[in-house]
C-alpha cells in the first residue's frame, strides 16, 4: 500500500505548481491598481492631495442645547457626553456655508471629495472626519474615538470606505483609543502620534503595528495637559518644512525633526491658534484659515509657500479646523 493515496499525491503536485505569492507587497502600486482599482492611501502629508473624506455639518449639531452653559462659558452635558467649545452656540447655516466654500476650494485644486454616508444620529462632531480615519500606505486605518459623543462615528466612515473600495488595513480594537488628528506623516518612513486623553498607548501600538509592516517608524509624543491632538501643534506644509508651536512641543521632538532635515517655522504670538490646523494640498501649497500674522505670512512667503485663505471660524468654534475636517485617502508620493 502506498504512503499516500493517488488523490493526495495529485493534490500536492497541483498546489506545488500554484504557490502563494507574498511579493510584491499589498501596497505595491501594480497590485493596488489591479485588485483595488487605484493606488490607495498616503505615505506623507504634503503630496498632491487626490481624495479626501469629509462630512458637511448637518442636523446632528442640533444636539447642542445652549441652555446647558458650563462654568468655563462653553456648553455641554456631561451625562450625555456632548460639548461645544464656542462661547456661542452653533450657527449651522454659517458652518455649512464655510464648509461648502472649503469643499469648493479643494475641488478647485483637483481634489476628489467623498462625503461620508449618513452619519450616526447625534454625533455632532462628525464633520471632523480626520479623527475617524487615517490614510496609510495601501489604504486606511479606522480609528476608535475616545469620548462618548464621538463613539459611533466609526461605522459610517467604515461603510463609506467599503463603498468606494478603499482597503481597511486595521480597525482599532480592544481598549485602544486613537484619533486621526493626533497622527501625522513626517516623511514616507517616519510618522508621529501624539499621546493624550484621546490617544492611549494601546491605540498607538495598534497603529504602529500596521506602520511597522510597511517599514515606517512611529514617534510617540506625550502631549501636555489636556491638549488633544498633535495637529494643533505641528503640521507639515512641504516635504522639508513644517509649521510648529515651539511652546508646546518637547525639545527632543523639535531636535528629531531637524535631524530628519525638516525646517521649522515657529508659530508667532500674533497668529490665531487655528492657523496651525491647516492642510497642504500639494508641496508648499497650503489651505489656511483666517488669522495668520504678517510675521508668519512673511516667513511662509520667504520659504516659497503659497497660502490659500479660507474663512472657517464658524466650524472652528465647534472644536476643529481645516485639517480636522479632512481625512486624506489618496496623496501622491513626494
Amino acid at each position: 500500500m502506498g504512503a499516500i493515496t493517488e488523490s493526495e499525491w495529485r493534490y500536492n503536485q497541483l498546489i506545488k505548481l500554484f504557490p502563494s505569492e507574498a511579493e510584491p507587497s499589498f501596497e505595491d502600486e501594480e497590485q493596488q491598481t489591479r485588485w483595488w482599482g487605484r493606488q490607495w492611501g498616503c505615505t506623507n502629508d504634503v503630496g498632491r492631495l487626490r481624495v479626501v473624506l469629509m462630512h458637511r455639518p448637518g442636523s446632528e449639531v442640533e444636539v447642542v442645547d445652549t441652555s446647558r452653559r458650563l462654568d468655563n462659558n462653553a456648553f455641554g452635558d456631561v451625562q450625555r457626553g456632548w460639548y461645544w467649545r464656542g462661547t456661542e452656540g452653533p450657527d449651522l447655516a454659517g458652518m455649512q456655508k464655510q464648509h461648502d466654500a472649503y469643499v469648493a476650494a479643494l475641488r478647485a485644486e483637483g481634489v476628489e471629495v467623498v462625503y461620508i454616508d449618513a452619519v450616526a444620529p447625534g454625533r455632532m462632531k462628525s464633520c471632523y472626519t480626520r479623527d475617524s480615519v487615517v490614510g496609510v500606505g495601501g489604504g486606511a486605518i479606522v480609528m476608535r474615538l475616545g469620548p462618548r459623543i464621538r463613539r459611533g462615528e466609526e461605522l459610517p466612515a467604515t461603510r463609506t470606505l467599503a463603498r468606494i473600495g478603499c482597503p481597511i488595513l486595521r480597525t482599532i480594537s480592544g481598549t485602544g483609543i486613537a484619533e486621526g488628528g493626533s497622527f501625522a506623516w513626517i516623511n514616507r518612513r517616519t510618522a508621529v502620534m501624539g499621546l493624550s486623553s484621546r490617544v492611549n498607548e494601546e491605540g498607538a501600538r495598534q497603529v504602529e503595528e500596521v506602520l511597522r509592516s510597511q517599514g515606517v517608524e512611529l514617534l510617540k509624543v506625550h502631549l501636555t495637559g489636556y491638549r488633544l491632538h498633535i495637529d494643533g501643534l505641528f503640521v507639515m506644509i512641504a516635504p522639508d518644512l513644517a509649521l510648529a508651536n515651539f511652546t508646546l512641543l518637547p525639545f527632543w521632538f523639535i531636535e528629531r525633526l531637524r535631524e530628519l532635515g525638516i525646517s521649522l517655522i515657529e508659530l508667532h504670538h500674533e497668529d490665531d491658534g487655528a492657523i496651525i490646523n491647516s492642510l497642504a494640498v500639494a508641496p508648499g501649497r497650503v489651505m489656511m484659515p483666517e488669522g495668520i500674522s504678517e510675521h508668519t505670512s512673511d516667513q511662509l512667503r520667504l520659504a516659497g509657500v503659497e497660502v490659500i485663505t479660507v474663512p472657517y471660524d464658524k466650524v472652528i468654534s465647534g472644536g476643529g479646523g481645516l485639517h480636522c475636517s479632512t481625512a486624506p485617502l489618496v496623496r501622491d508620493e513626494v
